[in-house]
């Protein structure tokens, strides 16, 4: 698989099938046994995780994982961490992170344990831009948070593509993956079953019925 720069792609599949699996082997966390991975053409296979994202490829994991007994504040400037001296287009500033979740500057003094869900997801994307992704990643965003909360995340996400950054994406809400992004991967125990154009996939018969909840059956041939 490939990921266009500066575009949305998706990864959509059921539980179990390997999406996670597959962010962390880019991260670093899981080495792959086989084949390569390769970031702008050079490979970064066994790299360590740090040295990962000092190149740029930068994960907001599952569950989100921010440090609850630290301030909003002090979780985003963790995230410089990852910068290393390395500059670059997307490079976020705390005012560039308050301007995109207001709600992160009127809670900038709290820990982020105190945060609402919606919240913490918020603060895990900033402290992610804070260490300037060339390539940002996220897993399951949408998990666990409102409807309300889901449509402000994802619009950000869709305003930090149209400024130019790379994004794959990781989600089980299939509908709305494929709403995000431009072209979109199947994943199905571990291997592609199918990819295309995301406004293909949302009119296939076959994603309808196993990923959007229609029940629609396919007409043979």
């Amino acid at each position: 698989m490939s990921v266009e720069e500066g575009a949305i792609t998706a990864v959509i599949g059921p539980n179990g099938a390997g999406k996670s699996t597959l962010l962390n082997l880019i991260s670093g966390f899981v080495r792959p046994s086989e084949g390569a991975i390769r970031f702008r053409g050079e490979s970064i296979s066994g790299r360590k995780p740090d040295a990962i994202a000092r190149i740029g490829v930068l994960q907001v994991p599952e569950g989100r994982r921010i440090l609850g007994p630290l301030t909003v504040e002090e979780n985003l400037l963790l995230g410089q961490l990852a910068l290393g001296g390395r500059a670059g287009k997307h490079v976020y500033s705390l005012e560039r992170v308050y301007a995109l979740f207001p709600v992160l500057k009127v809670k900038r003094a709290q820990t982020g344990g105190s945060l609402s869900g919606g919240q913490q997801q918020m603060l895990a994307i900033s402290r992610a831009l804070m260490g300037g992704p060339e390539l940002l990643m996220l897993d399951e965003p949408s998990l666990g948070l409102a409807p309300l909360i889901v449509s402000e995340v994802f619009e950000a996400l869709q305003m930090l593509q149209r400024s130019g950054l790379t994004i794959l994406l990781i989600e089980q809400n299939a509908r709305r993956a494929l709403e995000t992004s431009s072209y979109a991967y199947v994943l199905d125990r571990g291997e592609i079953v199918q990819h295309g154009a995301s406004t293909t996939l949302r009119e296939d018969p076959r994603i309808v019925k196993h990923y959007l909840g229609t029940n629609i059956e396919i007409a043979k041939p």
